[in-house]
């Protein structure tokens, strides 16, 4: 009687699989600039599809890429919370005369903070505080002898 194989010990079929440390790398550097997951696929020549599959694939690189892409969320947070409440950078102010640079002086320049984005983040953060309140009042007092009275006259 002939002993059945493992089928974890087929070889598979098809094409094989681009996943690699390279592409893994190339993955990390275009999510961390805040590329989706379409874009990455674009970039790297292959479907959204095959980026799904590696996913299910392989777990730790699924984990690895969503804290790959928080990085860049954490960058826009930050940039958008000092947007909120202005900042103060370094800065290089010249002095020209007939078209050359005479003189140069280095200062910090304050960044004002910005009104959209002050709203922004407090309706994102506090929305039960600060979101936009539309309150309906939609009580209307009816009766049937309203209705009769209306149909009535018509």
């Amino acid at each position: 009687m002939t002993k059945r194989k493992n089928p974890k010990d087929f070889k598979k079929n098809g094409r094989p699989s681009k996943f690699n440390d390279k592409i893994q790398a190339q993955i990390k550097f275009l999510a961390e600039k805040g590329f989706i997951d379409d874009e990455i696929a674009i970039s790297l020549g292959i479907t959204q599809q095959t980026l799904n599959n590696w996913k299910k694939e392989h777990p730790k690189f699924f984990e690895a890429l969503k804290d790959w892409k928080l990085t860049a969320d954490r960058k826009v947070e930050r940039s958008l919370y000092e947007k909120a409440c202005g900042y103060s950078m370094p800065d290089t102010k010249f002095a020209t005369h007939e078209g050359q640079i005479t003189d140069s002086v280095k200062y910090t320049k304050h960044i004002a903070p910005s009104d959209t984005a002050i709203i922004f983040w407090l309706k994102n953060r506090q929305p039960e505080k600060w979101r936009d309140k539309t309150e309906v009042d939609n009580i209307h007092h009816v009766t049937i002898e309203d209705f009769a009275d209306e149909i009535q006259k018509a």
